[in-house]
């Protein structure tokens, strides 16, 4: 057992103690660091089992054999040299050096085990002191015993009458030896010597088998030749490609998709070079005889035509001789199809669906959290839920996460803006009509959006736009659970859930006599509150790192992070515009940093506390080219804007102010992109 001292908690650290962690042989006691604070950098799996000091000194008469340096404090090294003469101080600059080569080492010892451990064979290593010093899980399996509990051990005491210690004496094979274990279990065992290359013993195993398994086996492979045809049928039927070299790459099978991809039929390739079908790249069946290593999506282009292709390839290796490799080619056109293909089926199963999930809001506030139960306990029921709160908020986005947490969530999902259209079009709309009923009326009439949505959902946003009238004929809807098309006499029955959504302070429009009391009763059966942005600024950074990374999709950059002053900036508004003012901040900073720029800092966001006067002031200079029309548009969009922010970016308010219809806002809003 060698005993390590890892001097400094750095990451050259942490990467060594991963690896030395997966040799049994090799102990560390302890991990020392002077600076506290850097001690919290080690993995805290692996605090728990290895000591961990601040004090070099506590160590220096320690049974230690090495000492890994990984600070580069030469001091310390001048330390160890002076107290003891008989470790082995390895340097921070040795350690980096050597870093690359030990975790691909380990890589491939790990490797090693893990193939080992999954062979249904069992196995047995020892020294040539009679000292296991590997054993794999079959093995463990046929003898009955812990794994843990054998390395190190003697072989005797694990397996009495093993013979091991025999074969490390005469240095002789023994194969397919019968033997009985302690528990009653026959095993059939081959034990081999292990001489390395200077002719010196170093060790033995043994590879055994339950001899019922010999048995079964054997039963099994009584007929090789009806085994041999069937496998091919097999490589033949497939529509995998599949083409099979020999040791010395020379062809031996191909199947029908090989020759559908290539173009070469057997003629051409039986008993020739694994070269032949290759027009341009490398061939991955020689590669892999070469080395013995399976390859995995090796692109080339094969046969008279330069088809592209993927290729996998493997080794066939038979008790442990290589007797050739074997090649999977797939057509990289045929992938690409069915990528295609995959991608137009999501989008259309996509525009039938809600698009968000409850997974999909974030936030962690104690405010958003109790929205979020809330519309949980909602989409659990039939009741019909009201979302309140003001613009920008992210009603929608809760409307999608009800829908696909209800039990209509393989149902369609309607979404409705009630403001945006026109009166006179709403109610054919959302009750459809029938032929006749109107001029222009299509022939055989047409389903409304509420007849569309049966058994699913339906969202109403902007509920509160509606108008007496439209609000009687949607009580109606409520109440009887059935809809009448315009120009119709009978009742459609109806299924749905009905989810709906507004900004407007239902309560003072009813005591203004512009919104129905009865219909808000109906609608106030679970009313959900979402808080703004202002109310839920605890939220900040985790919106802010999701508006990032959707910022760096959308425009192909690569920001990371923002700092803490930008972020404190970010704190110190109001946010009138709420979540949809931030993402268009977030927004306009990343588009406005230079494109190796990865960090939002102060300077990248806006003025968020300039006043709209100002902007306005700077935005409505007069261009002399301008048409009369191109000057008036300007100053609307300017002015409406103004309104708007000066409102809170409340629509109802702004379009009162404005002395307009809030249908005739949202016109005006689309129109001159304000949101």
């Amino acid at each position: 057992m060698k005993r390590l001292l890892i001097i400094g908690a750095t990451e050259i650290a942490n990467e060594y103690i991963n690896i030395i962690l997966n040799f049994p042989n090799m102990k560390i006691i302890a991990v020392v660091d002077e600076e506290k604070d850097d001690l919290s950098k080690i993995d805290f799996d692996h605090s728990s089992y290895i000591p961990i000091s601040s004090s070099v000194s506590d160590w220096l008469d320690a049974d230690i054999d090495f000492v890994l340096e990984t600070t580069g404090n030469r001091n310390i090294i001048k330390l160890f040299h002076q107290m003891k003469t008989n470790i082995t101080i390895i340097p921070r600059s040795v350690l980096q050096l050597l870093l690359p080569f030990v975790a691909e080492w380990s890589v491939q010892i790990n490797n090693l085990e893990l193939i080992l451990n999954n062979i249904r064979d069992g196995l047995i290593v020892v020294n040539n002191l009679e000292k296991i010093q590997f054993i794999n899980d079959a093995a463990c399996e046929i003898i009955g015993v812990q794994k843990e509990k054998t390395h190190g051990s003697s072989i005797k005491e694990l397996i009495k009458n093993s013979r091991l210690p025999n074969v490390l004496q005469n240095q002789r094979k023994e194969v397919n030896q019968k033997l009985n274990l302690t528990n009653g279990k026959q095993i059939i065992s081959t034990r081999v010597p292990l001489i390395n290359d200077d002719n010196r013993l170093v060790g033995a195993f043994a590879l055994f088998k339950d001899s019922h398994e010999v048995i079964r086996l054997a039963e099994e492979n009584t007929d090789l030749k009806e085994i041999k045809t069937m496998l091919e049928a097999i490589i033949h039927s497939s529509d995998e490609a599949i083409s099979v070299v020999d040791e010395k790459g020379n062809g031996l099978i191909i199947n029908p998709a090989y020759t559908r991809i290539t173009g070469l039929t057997e003629k051409e390739v039986l008993g020739k070079p694994a070269t032949v079908d290759i027009s341009e790249g490398d061939s991955m069946h020689l590669k892999v005889l070469r080395t013995r290593r399976p390859v995995r999506g090796a692109k080339m282009k094969v046969g008279p035509s330069k088809k592209e292709v993927i290729v996998n390839v493997a080794p066939i290796i038979v008790a442990g001789k290589l007797k050739g490799s074997v090649a999977v080619i797939h057509d990289i056109s045929e992938i690409q199809e069915l990528t295609t293909e995959l991608k137009k089926a999501k989008q259309i199963i996509r525009n039938l669906e809600a698009s968000y999930t409850f997974d999909d809001i974030i936030g962690n506030s104690p405010e958003m959290m109790i929205a979020i139960e809330q519309a949980k306990i909602g989409a659990k029921t039939p009741a019909t839920v009201l979302l309140r709160g003001d613009s920008g908020t992210g009603k929608e986005l809760f409307a999608h996460a009800i829908h696909n947490e209800s039990d209509r969530k393989f149902n369609k999902f309607i979404r409705v803006n009630c403001a945006a259209i026109a009166e006179s079009v709403l109610e054919s709309e959302l009750f459809g009509y029938e032929e006749g009923a109107f001029t222009g009326a299509k022939s055989g009439g047409k389903k409304g959006l509420f007849e569309e949505a049966n058994n699913g959902s339906i969202f109403l946003d902007e509920i509160g736009e509606l108008s007496l009238s439209m609000q009687a004929k949607l009580l109606r809807v409520l109440q009887e659970k059935e809809v009448v098309r315009v120009g119709g006499t009978t009742p459609i029955p109806l299924n749905i859930r009905i989810i709906t959504a507004t900004n407007v302070n239902l309560e003072k429009a009813i005591t203004n006599n512009t919104f129905r009391e009865d219909l808000y009763y109906r609608l106030n059966r679970l009313p959900i509150y979402i808080p703004t942005l202002k109310e839920r600024l605890s939220d900040l950074p985790s919106l802010v790192e999701h508006m990032i990374l959707k910022v760096n999709q959308l425009y192909g950059r690569n920001v990371k992070t923002i700092t803490e002053t930008a972020m404190e900036k970010l704190r110190s508004y109001h946010w009138p515009g709420n979540i949809r003012e931030l993402e268009n901040v977030i927004g306009r900073a990343v588009i406005f940093m230079d494109v190796t720029e990865e960090v939002i800092n102060y300077h990248h966001l806006p003025n968020l506390q300039m006043e709209s006067k100002v902007v306005r002031e700077q935005n409505s200079k007069i261009v002399k080219e301008q048409t009369l029309q191109d000057a008036m548009e300007q100053y609307e969009k300017e002015y409406i804007y103004h309104i708007y922010k000066e409102n809170n970016f409340n629509k109802t308010k702004t379009a009162k102010k404005l002395n307009i219809s809030v249908r005739n806002l949202y016109y005006k809003i689309d129109k001159y992109e304000l949101e």
